[in-house]
């Protein structure tokens, strides 16, 4: 858990990224309970950072992708920009009604703009991307890191957490 790797500083001088492992943990909320006591127990915090390592991206397919969801996804898509532009332009309506209609009518052709650019954007693809996703990148272990200059200090109060 605790070790003696040096990592060095950024390009630039900067201490940001680099320092000395004060501790590991395998989840980011590790690593931010051990900040979060560092910062509890009086530490000056702006002398650490928290380090992903052995990062990997993960993908999770969430479904099919067709003609249907895509056109779908780009209407509700456009039926918000659709509200924005109206919203905004409705601002400079003399009557209450007009505010109404032209809202309305951003609604309308965001909606539709939208619905072919997603039913556009699916067509385009020719089939290689039928599924939909949602990934992000995780690491293996984040590292509390302290300046040298802090690092043993730090340790002997993380290390008071794992007690």
């Amino acid at each position: 858990m605790f070790g003696q790797e040096r990592i060095p500083p950024a390009a630039g001088g900067t201490p940001r990224g680099g320092g000395e492992v004060i501790a590991s943990y395998t989840d980011y909320a590790g690593a931010q309970r051990a900040v979060d006591y560092l910062s509890d127990n009086g530490f000056p915090v702006e002398h650490t950072s928290i380090v992903g390592g052995d990062l990997r991206m993960v993908e999770q397919v969430l479904g099919r992708l067709d003609a249907k969801k895509a056109t779908m996804a780009g209407a509700a898509s456009g039926l918000w920009f659709g509200l924005l532009i109206g919203l905004f332009l409705g601002i400079f309506a003399e009557r209450a009604m007009s505010w109404v209609w032209i809202v309305l009518m951003g609604l309308l052709w965001g909606a539709a703009a939208g619905a072919l650019f997603g039913w556009l954007g699916y067509r385009s693809t020719g089939g290689k991307r039928d599924f939909i996703s949602s990934s992000q990148i995780v690491a293996a272990r984040y590292d509390v890191l302290a300046e040298s200059a802090y690092a043993e200090r730090a340790r002997n109060i993380v290390g008071r957490l794992s007690l």
